[in-house]
Protein backbone atom coordinates (compact mmCIF):
# COMPACT_ATOMS: atom_id res chain seq x y z
CA UNK A 1 0.00 0.00 0.00
CA UNK A 2 2.79 2.33 0.64
CA UNK A 3 4.01 2.26 -2.69
CA UNK A 4 0.39 2.83 -4.41
CA UNK A 5 -0.10 5.63 -2.08
CA UNK A 6 3.43 7.17 -3.48
CA UNK A 7 2.78 6.57 -6.75
CA UNK A 8 -0.90 7.79 -6.22
CA UNK A 9 0.10 11.22 -4.96
CA UNK A 10 2.50 11.76 -7.49
CA UNK A 11 0.35 11.38 -10.40
CA UNK A 12 -2.53 13.45 -8.28
CA UNK A 13 -0.01 16.48 -8.22
CA UNK A 14 1.06 16.02 -11.33
CA UNK A 15 -2.65 16.66 -12.62
CA UNK A 16 -2.88 20.24 -10.23
CA UNK A 17 0.66 20.76 -12.34
CA UNK A 18 -0.97 21.84 -15.16
CA UNK A 19 -4.03 23.95 -16.35
CA UNK A 20 -5.82 20.60 -17.78
CA UNK A 21 -7.02 19.60 -14.21
CA UNK A 22 -8.87 23.58 -13.72
CA UNK A 23 -10.31 22.93 -17.27
CA UNK A 24 -11.86 19.49 -16.40
CA UNK A 25 -13.47 20.46 -13.36
CA UNK A 26 -14.80 23.81 -14.42
CA UNK A 27 -16.19 22.05 -17.67
CA UNK A 28 -17.37 19.06 -15.65
CA UNK A 29 -19.00 21.71 -13.50
CA UNK A 30 -20.47 23.97 -15.68
CA UNK A 31 -21.42 21.04 -18.23
CA UNK A 32 -23.71 19.20 -14.85
CA UNK A 33 -25.32 22.49 -14.24
CA UNK A 34 -26.26 23.44 -17.68
CA UNK A 35 -27.86 20.11 -18.27
CA UNK A 36 -29.57 19.81 -15.14
CA UNK A 37 -31.02 23.32 -15.94
CA UNK A 38 -31.68 23.81 -19.78
CA UNK A 39 -31.97 20.29 -20.73
CA UNK A 40 -33.48 18.75 -17.99
CA UNK A 41 -35.64 21.79 -17.04
CA UNK A 42 -35.04 21.77 -13.72
CA UNK A 43 -37.41 24.60 -12.52
CA UNK A 44 -39.97 23.29 -15.17
CA UNK A 45 -40.45 19.76 -13.11
CA UNK A 46 -41.08 21.56 -9.64
CA UNK A 47 -39.71 18.79 -7.54
CA UNK A 48 -37.06 19.28 -5.15
CA UNK A 49 -34.74 16.48 -6.63
CA UNK A 50 -31.42 15.64 -8.36
CA UNK A 51 -32.94 13.29 -10.73
CA UNK A 52 -32.06 15.57 -13.72
CA UNK A 53 -28.61 16.17 -12.41
CA UNK A 54 -27.68 12.48 -12.55
CA UNK A 55 -29.71 11.44 -15.37
CA UNK A 56 -26.89 13.10 -17.51
CA UNK A 57 -23.51 11.72 -15.85
CA UNK A 58 -23.23 8.55 -18.06
CA UNK A 59 -22.99 11.03 -21.12
CA UNK A 60 -20.58 13.48 -19.23
CA UNK A 61 -18.16 10.98 -18.38
CA UNK A 62 -18.29 9.48 -21.23
CA UNK A 63 -16.36 11.75 -22.84
CA UNK A 64 -14.80 13.62 -20.26
CA UNK A 65 -13.43 10.46 -18.06
CA UNK A 66 -11.66 9.33 -21.14
CA UNK A 67 -9.91 12.34 -21.17
CA UNK A 68 -8.77 12.31 -17.90
CA UNK A 69 -7.51 8.71 -18.54
CA UNK A 70 -5.69 9.03 -21.90
CA UNK A 71 -2.46 10.11 -20.64
CA UNK A 72 -1.48 7.68 -17.87
CA UNK A 73 -0.06 5.13 -19.88
CA UNK A 74 0.38 6.41 -23.11
CA UNK A 75 2.15 9.94 -22.21
CA UNK A 76 4.48 7.60 -19.98
CA UNK A 77 5.26 5.16 -23.04
CA UNK A 78 5.71 7.92 -25.69
CA UNK A 79 8.05 10.45 -23.35
CA UNK A 80 9.86 6.91 -22.47
CA UNK A 81 9.81 7.42 -18.51
CA UNK A 82 7.43 4.25 -18.38
CA UNK A 83 11.02 2.21 -18.26
CA UNK A 84 12.49 4.49 -15.19
CA UNK A 85 8.94 4.17 -13.66
CA UNK A 86 9.04 0.39 -13.58
CA UNK A 87 12.58 -0.02 -12.55
CA UNK A 88 11.80 1.33 -9.56
CA UNK A 89 11.16 -1.14 -6.50
CA UNK A 90 7.46 -1.70 -7.42
CA UNK A 91 4.88 -4.13 -9.58
CA UNK A 92 3.19 -3.12 -12.51
CA UNK A 93 -0.22 -3.91 -10.27
CA UNK A 94 1.36 -1.26 -8.04
CA UNK A 95 2.30 1.27 -10.42
CA UNK A 96 -1.39 0.47 -12.18
CA UNK A 97 -3.30 1.14 -8.74
CA UNK A 98 -1.57 4.36 -8.10
CA UNK A 99 -2.42 5.86 -11.49
CA UNK A 100 -6.32 4.46 -10.99
CA UNK A 101 -6.99 6.00 -7.63
CA UNK A 102 -4.84 9.20 -8.48
CA UNK A 103 -7.67 9.96 -11.28
CA UNK A 104 -9.90 8.51 -9.56
CA UNK A 105 -9.41 10.84 -6.63
CA UNK A 106 -9.79 13.60 -8.77
CA UNK A 107 -13.07 12.54 -10.56
CA UNK A 108 -13.96 12.51 -7.03
CA UNK A 109 -12.91 15.97 -6.76
CA UNK A 110 -14.55 17.18 -9.78
CA UNK A 111 -17.78 15.36 -8.74
CA UNK A 112 -17.16 17.00 -4.80
CA UNK A 113 -17.54 20.61 -6.30
CA UNK A 114 -20.85 20.01 -7.75
CA UNK A 115 -22.14 20.32 -4.21
CA UNK A 116 -23.86 24.07 -4.67
CA UNK A 117 -26.46 21.42 -6.37
CA UNK A 118 -27.51 19.85 -3.35
CA UNK A 119 -27.18 23.36 -1.55
CA UNK A 120 -29.74 24.84 -4.08
CA UNK A 121 -32.03 21.71 -4.17
CA UNK A 122 -32.24 22.06 -0.31
CA UNK A 123 -32.95 25.77 -0.49
CA UNK A 124 -35.80 25.19 -2.95
CA UNK A 125 -37.59 22.35 -1.08
CA UNK A 126 -37.21 19.21 1.11
CA UNK A 127 -35.31 16.85 -1.04
CA UNK A 128 -34.79 12.81 0.00
CA UNK A 129 -30.88 13.33 0.64
CA UNK A 130 -30.86 9.29 1.60
CA UNK A 131 -31.45 9.51 -2.41
CA UNK A 132 -28.67 11.89 -3.26
CA UNK A 133 -25.90 10.28 -1.32
CA UNK A 134 -27.15 7.23 -3.04
CA UNK A 135 -26.60 8.63 -6.16
CA UNK A 136 -23.69 10.27 -5.80
CA UNK A 137 -21.87 7.01 -4.72
CA UNK A 138 -23.12 5.33 -7.72
CA UNK A 139 -22.09 8.16 -9.97
CA UNK A 140 -18.60 7.78 -8.40
CA UNK A 141 -18.60 4.14 -8.65
CA UNK A 142 -19.34 4.55 -12.08
CA UNK A 143 -16.77 6.95 -12.90
CA UNK A 144 -14.52 4.13 -11.84
CA UNK A 145 -15.63 1.51 -14.18
CA UNK A 146 -15.50 4.28 -16.64
CA UNK A 147 -12.10 5.52 -15.51
CA UNK A 148 -10.65 1.60 -15.40
CA UNK A 149 -11.54 1.40 -19.25
CA UNK A 150 -9.72 4.20 -20.47
CA UNK A 151 -6.64 3.58 -18.54
CA UNK A 152 -6.32 0.19 -19.71
CA UNK A 153 -6.62 1.49 -23.16
CA UNK A 154 -3.90 4.03 -21.87
CA UNK A 155 -1.64 1.30 -21.87
CA UNK A 156 -2.21 -0.13 -24.90
CA UNK A 157 -1.15 2.75 -27.16
CA UNK A 158 1.78 5.74 -26.69
CA UNK A 159 -1.16 7.72 -28.53
CA UNK A 160 -3.46 9.89 -26.14
CA UNK A 161 -5.81 10.85 -29.51
CA UNK A 162 -5.95 7.21 -29.86
CA UNK A 163 -6.73 5.75 -26.36
CA UNK A 164 -8.96 8.72 -25.99
CA UNK A 165 -11.26 7.39 -28.88
CA UNK A 166 -11.03 4.05 -27.94
CA UNK A 167 -11.48 3.86 -24.70
CA UNK A 168 -15.04 6.59 -25.26
CA UNK A 169 -15.78 3.67 -27.64
CA UNK A 170 -16.18 0.99 -25.30
CA UNK A 171 -17.10 2.67 -22.82
CA UNK A 172 -20.08 4.24 -25.48
CA UNK A 173 -20.74 0.14 -25.84
CA UNK A 174 -20.81 -0.46 -22.24
CA UNK A 175 -23.45 2.68 -21.86
CA UNK A 176 -25.78 1.77 -24.79
CA UNK A 177 -25.72 -2.13 -24.27
CA UNK A 178 -29.16 -1.91 -21.88
CA UNK A 179 -31.49 0.34 -24.60
CA UNK A 180 -33.88 -1.27 -26.87
CA UNK A 181 -32.40 -0.02 -29.85
CA UNK A 182 -29.66 -2.50 -29.05
CA UNK A 183 -31.19 -5.02 -27.31
CA UNK A 184 -34.15 -5.58 -30.70
CA UNK A 185 -31.33 -6.36 -32.89
CA UNK A 186 -29.88 -9.29 -30.08
CA UNK A 187 -33.72 -10.50 -29.79
CA UNK A 188 -34.21 -11.25 -33.50
CA UNK A 189 -31.74 -14.40 -33.29
CA UNK A 190 -30.46 -14.50 -29.76
CA UNK A 191 -31.65 -16.69 -26.86
CA UNK A 192 -33.19 -14.51 -23.88
CA UNK A 193 -30.71 -15.42 -22.00
CA UNK A 194 -27.59 -13.93 -24.08
CA UNK A 195 -29.96 -10.65 -24.59
CA UNK A 196 -30.47 -10.72 -20.55
CA UNK A 197 -26.48 -10.66 -20.22
CA UNK A 198 -26.24 -7.96 -22.58
CA UNK A 199 -28.64 -6.14 -20.96
CA UNK A 200 -27.20 -6.72 -17.41
CA UNK A 201 -23.24 -4.72 -18.55
CA UNK A 202 -25.54 -1.15 -19.01
CA UNK A 203 -24.27 1.48 -17.29
CA UNK A 204 -27.51 3.32 -17.81
CA UNK A 205 -29.65 0.24 -16.28
CA UNK A 206 -27.41 0.23 -13.34
CA UNK A 207 -26.96 3.68 -12.63
CA UNK A 208 -30.78 4.47 -13.22
CA UNK A 209 -31.46 1.33 -10.44
CA UNK A 210 -29.13 3.18 -7.87
CA UNK A 211 -30.53 6.99 -8.67
CA UNK A 212 -33.97 5.89 -7.43
CA UNK A 213 -32.22 5.22 -4.21
CA UNK A 214 -31.90 1.75 -4.52
CA UNK A 215 -28.49 0.69 -3.64
CA UNK A 216 -27.96 -3.54 -4.38
CA UNK A 217 -25.12 -5.57 -3.55
CA UNK A 218 -25.21 -6.91 -7.24
CA UNK A 219 -24.87 -3.40 -8.38
CA UNK A 220 -22.06 -2.25 -6.32
CA UNK A 221 -20.33 -6.23 -7.59
CA UNK A 222 -20.79 -4.81 -10.96
CA UNK A 223 -19.00 -2.03 -10.55
CA UNK A 224 -16.55 -3.40 -8.51
CA UNK A 225 -15.78 -5.99 -10.80
CA UNK A 226 -15.56 -4.17 -14.23
CA UNK A 227 -12.68 -2.33 -12.82
CA UNK A 228 -10.87 -5.20 -11.66
CA UNK A 229 -11.28 -6.68 -14.39
CA UNK A 230 -9.96 -3.60 -17.07
CA UNK A 231 -7.24 -3.00 -14.04
CA UNK A 232 -5.79 -6.79 -14.87
CA UNK A 233 -5.92 -6.13 -18.45
CA UNK A 234 -4.15 -3.16 -17.98
CA UNK A 235 -1.52 -4.90 -15.82
CA UNK A 236 -0.97 -7.34 -18.62
CA UNK A 237 -0.52 -5.07 -21.04
CA UNK A 238 1.88 -2.87 -19.77
CA UNK A 239 3.87 -6.27 -18.87
CA UNK A 240 3.48 -7.43 -22.65
CA UNK A 241 4.63 -3.63 -23.66
CA UNK A 242 7.44 -4.24 -20.87
CA UNK A 243 8.77 -7.34 -22.02
CA UNK A 244 8.36 -6.54 -25.61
Amino acid sequence: MRQITIIARRELTAYFTTPLAFVFIAIFVAMTGAFTFYIGRFFDRNQASLEAFFSFHPWLYLLLVPAVAMRLWSDERKSGTIEQLLTLPITTADAVLGKFFAAWAFCGIALALTFPMWITVNALGAPDNGVIVVSYLGSFLMAGAFLSIGICMSALTRNQIVAFISAAVVCFLFTMSGLDLVLNFFRAWAPSSLVDAIASFSFLSRFEAIGRGVIEARDIVFFVSLMAFWLFATVVAVDSKKSG
